[in-house]
C-alpha cells in the first residue's frame, strides 16, 4: 500500500469514518500496528486479510474480517506454501525480465518493502523508478500481466476451502469485488456451489451505479450481507 497502517488509521479518522478495515493481501503483518493506531485515532479497527484464491480458472479474493491475534499463527501456516510459491514466481518474473534487458534485483526490491512482501505492483514501481516504464499501469500492460509471457502465477488455495478456513477461526468471510473478475453468469454459478459466505462487496470504488445495483441484487438473492471496499 501507499500509506503505513498508522497513516491509514489516522487518515480514515480525519475523513470522518467511524470504522475502517485493513485487509492486506496474504499477510497479517500490518495488523498489530493498525489496531494500536486506530485506537489512538479514536476509530474502530476491523483487522482483516485478503486471501488470493482460485476458482476454476479465475483468481478470486476472499476477505476474512475480525481477525484476532490468536489467529496470526494459523494464517501464516495456511499461507506458507502459497507464499513460497509466490516468491518463486516473482523471482522467475524478474529472471524473465532480465532476458528482456530489464535489469532488476529481487533481493534489493524485497529489502526495500515492509517484511519483504513483494508483489507485482512493487516490481512495477521499481520498473518506473528505473525508467523502464512511465507508470505501474504501463508495466502491467507491457510486462507483468500473465498474458505477456513473463509472469506465471503461483498456485493458489481453493476459494471454498479458504472460506471454510476463515470460518474455522470464527471470522467473517466476504467475497471481494466479484464483478471485477467474474461475469454475472460466472458469479451466480460460483455462489450456487456453496452457501457459507457471509457477505459480498456490493459497494466498490470503481463500480458504476449499474454494477452496484446488480451486485446488490445478487447478494440479496443469496442471502449475503452487503459489504463495501475501496482497495485504497
Amino acid at each position: 500500500g501507499t500509506l503505513t497502517p498508522t497513516q491509514l488509521a489516522f487518515q480514515a479518522s480525519a475523513a470522518g469514518l467511524g470504522a475502517v478495515a485493513l485487509c492486506d493481501h496474504n499477510t497479517v503483518n500490518g495488523l498489530p500496528e493498525f489496531v494500536a493506531a486506530a485506537k489512538s485515532a479514536n476509530i474502530l479497527p476491523v483487522p482483516g486479510i485478503e486471501f488470493s484464491t482460485q476458482w476454476e480458472e479465475k483468481e478470486l479474493h476472499i476477505l476474512a474480517l475480525f481477525v484476532r491475534p490468536e489467529h496470526y499463527a494459523s494464517i501464516r501456516q495456511w499461507l506458507d506454501d502459497f507464499l513460497k510459491s509466490k516468491e518463486q514466481s516473482n523471482r522467475d518474473l524478474i529472471s524473465n525480465l532480465r532476458k528482456a534487458k530489464i535489469c532488476l534485483d529481487y533481493d534489493k526490491i524485497a529489502a526495500a518493502v515492509p517484511f519483504g512482501n513483494v508483489n507485482r505492483a512493487v516490481i512495477g514501481r521499481e520498473m518506473v523508478r528505473l525508467g523502464y516504464c512511465a507508470s505501474v499501469q504501463e508495466a502491467f500492460c507491457r510486462y507483468l500481466a500473465p498474458k505477456m509471457g513473463y509472469y506465471t502465477p503461483a498456485p493458489k488455495p481453493g476459494a471454498w476451502e479458504t472460506v471454510a478456513f476463515i470460518h474455522s477461526m470464527g471470522c467473517v468471510a466476504v467475497l471481494a469485488h466479484p464483478l471485477l473478475t467474474l461475469t454475472e453468469p460466472q458469479l451466480r454459478r460460483f455462489l450456487s456451489q456453496g452457501s457459507c459466505l457471509d457477505a459480498m462487496e456490493v459497494y466498490y470504488s470503481t463500480y458504476d451505479a449499474e454494477t452496484t445495483a446488480l451486485a446488490e441484487k445478487i447478494a440479496k438473492e443469496h442471502g449475503l450481507l452487503y459489504s463495501g471496499g475501496s482497495d485504497f
